[in-house]
């Protein structure tokens, strides 16, 4: 079960590196544009949400460590700093490397019921910590399209 946890890691990695690769080069403006549909998000509220969701699904619920959230906050975020983003990016991925190095194989069976605060939308269900982490790769790679596709539409000619 140690590759298990080696794969959920090595993918995490791939997917955050990925959302590091879409963010560079993006001036203010394109950081922080919306596409014109009423409820888009901007590529940095994409990012601020994929960094607030899986350090919650898989360092709190995945690995059991302490973890805060603001879930509104990150669809509200704006800045202008893509590299700063980069940089959060990076360190979350170093934490989940980190933190997954440690998990015993065992605790992937182990079930938990997130408190509310932190679930996001709906009733918080029963969950193993295996499922967390699959929800948070699963959850990250939506955002990931979410993100090329909107760094795609940012970049194009007015």
């Amino acid at each position: 079960m140690r590759g298990e946890i080696e794969t959920y890691s090595r993918e995490l990695r791939w997917i955050l590196d990925q959302i590091g690769v879409s963010l560079r080069g993006l001036t203010p403006a394109q950081l922080n544009w919306r596409p014109p549909t009423g409820a888009a998000n901007s590529a940095y509220a994409i990012v601020s949400h994929v960094l607030g969701s899986t350090g919650v699904y898989v360092l709190g619920f995945g690995c059991g460590l302490p973890v805060r959230r603001d879930r509104s906050a990150e669809f509200a975020a704006s800045g202008d700093d893509a590299d700063a983003l980069v940089a959060r990016v990076g360190r979350l991925s170093a934490e989940i490397e980190a933190a997954l190095a440690t998990l015993a194989p065992a605790a992937l069976d182990e079930r938990i019921t997130p408190p509310k605060e932190l679930w996001g939308t709906g009733d918080p269900r029963q969950i193993s910590r295996r499922d967390a982490l699959v929800e948070g790769i699963r959850h990250a790679g939506i955002h990931l399209g979410e993100l090329r596709l909107t760094r795609d539409l940012a970049l194009r000619p007015a």
